[in-house]
């Protein structure tokens, strides 16, 4: 085991911090910590939290986070991470980081570590790298980890394959009935949440998701992306029924009552058996993400420059189809 590994395992902030920098570029030193660290993971509670920008996710994190670092019911305070997914300009290649700002209050707390990650070009609202943070914050021993997305709109669904209890965060006047309803991102939460329920239009928007969901659950009764493989044993979700609730982030009305959620889902997963499904099926899509990248990666080692831009030119004069020039650089160059 590295050293830098063994100190985050002793639960110094600093490696902690260092080991992540490493793991985000992808360096020898931060793979070779990942799979030291990897036989320490499986333990955490990784709550997703995605729904379109403006809804108020930030804000709504960090509450939750103080909920948790201050139980009302007696209860030990749990030691929470929280990754927070930032937009990667097209133009300049920056991120602006900005989470963090909103979330500034928990800084001073020891119990709580905040990561903030551009997509670097990624899409689905989640980071290439996310997946291996999240692995180094689950190791170095955090209770809870909250994943925040970019905030995309409807297609944003990567987080569900990534988190065991998925969020949906919706706000009064985001659009009509018919916009609820074919809303693919809502198909993938565990917790329905309306916030600023302060706001004209709560009762309106609360309904048409409770709507939604009735619809849904007649149709399939399964969680879209949670569901596992087709050689995999079916994912059981008669026994949990999705909560609509209502929050105002600002004020901190009805965050207690989410995290009574989250927990009452963690412990119906636990139940279930569905804990270790879903913990399956993420490590599955993780290694499919990582084998296609590595074989991307392995293939572009070999193939010839001028091959390549051949076949690019004759793609360009309308000489052959992308399926051709895709065959064409395939046909001489074995991985």
């Amino acid at each position: 085991m590295t050293e830098l590994a063994k100190a985050v395992l002793a639960g110094q902030r600093l490696a902690l911090a260092r080991l992540l920098t490493q793991v985000e570029n992808d360096t020898p030193q931060g793979r070779e910590a990942l799979n030291a660290l990897f036989p320490h993971t499986g333990r955490a509670h990784l709550v997703g939290i995605t729904g379109a920008p403006g809804t108020g996710k930030s804000t709504l994190v960090s509450q939750l986070v103080r909920a948790y670092r201050q139980p009302q019911d007696g209860s030990l305070p749990s030691r929470m991470g929280v990754v927070a997914v930032d937009p990667t300009s097209p133009f300049t290649g920056g991120a602006l980081l900005g989470d963090r700002v909103r979330m500034r209050d928990l800084s001073g707390d020891p119990g709580v570590f905040i990561r903030s990650m551009a997509t670097r070009g990624a899409l689905g609202g989640l980071a290439q790298r996310t997946a291996a943070v999240v692995q180094v914050l689950d190791a170095a021993g955090f209770d809870v980890i909250f994943i925040e997305t970019v905030g995309a709109g409807q297609s944003e669904v990567d987080i569900a394959r990534l988190a065991l209890t998925t969020l949906v965060i919706a706000a009064p006047g985001a659009g009509d009935d018919i916009q609820a309803s074919k809303a693919g991102i809502l198909e993938i939460a565990d917790i329905l949440v309306v916030n600023k329920a302060d706001q004209p239009g709560v009762d309106s928007a609360v309904r048409a998701l409770q709507a939604m969901l009735g619809q849904a659950t007649a149709a399939s009764g399964k969680h879209l992306l949670h569901a596992p493989q087709e050689d995999a044993k079916e994912e059981t979700t008669s026994g949990w029924e999705i909560p609509v609730l209502r929050t105002t982030a600002t004020s901190g009305e009805g965050v207690h009552e989410l995290v009574t959620a989250i927990r009452q889902h963690q412990d119906y997963l636990k139940e279930s058996g569905n804990w270790e499904q879903r913990d399956q099926t993420r490590l599955q899509s993780e290694l499919q993400s990582l084998l296609q990248s590595t074989l991307l990666a392995r293939w572009r080692e070999t193939v010839c420059d001028a091959h390549s831009q051949q076949t690019l030119d004759l793609l360009a004069m309308r000489k052959i189809s992308p399926l051709q020039a895709v065959e064409r650089l395939l046909e001489n160059n074995q991985l």
